[in-house]
């Protein structure tokens, strides 16, 4: 089962990228314990992939997840919101059983 990118938000990583100039990179999603629900997301851009990692590559944008945060992640799909007051990346994740109000922590 893959982790999904929507069109919105690979722009979003392709732009981050090439701001960092790592144009061969890709987005690091990760999940760690900790936050209000329990786990939280983490995400990072990274060069170059560890050994062990799932790669998924969609609309352009690559993502790593290493097999850990996997379990968590599979089926999920990473999208993009943007407004004049907010704008951030949205965890459509079908594991998750409650997620906080900010959708940056969540728990199974």
């Amino acid at each position: 089962m893959a982790v999904h990118v929507t069109e919105k938000a690979a722009a979003r990583i392709r732009e981050n990228l090439a701001k960092q100039n790592i144009p061969t990179g890709g987005l690091r999603l990760g999940v760690k314990g900790g936050g209000c629900s329990g786990l939280s997301y983490v995400m990072r851009y990274e060069q170059a992939t560890k050994a062990g990692d799932k790669i998924f590559e969609e609309n352009g944008a690559r993502l790593f997840v290493d097999l850990k945060s996997y379990l968590y992640l599979k089926g999920m799909t990473l999208d993009w919101k943007g407004s004049l007051m907010h704008q951030s990346f949205v965890f459509i994740n079908p594991n998750a059983s409650k997620t906080c109000s900010c959708g940056h922590s969540f728990s199974v």
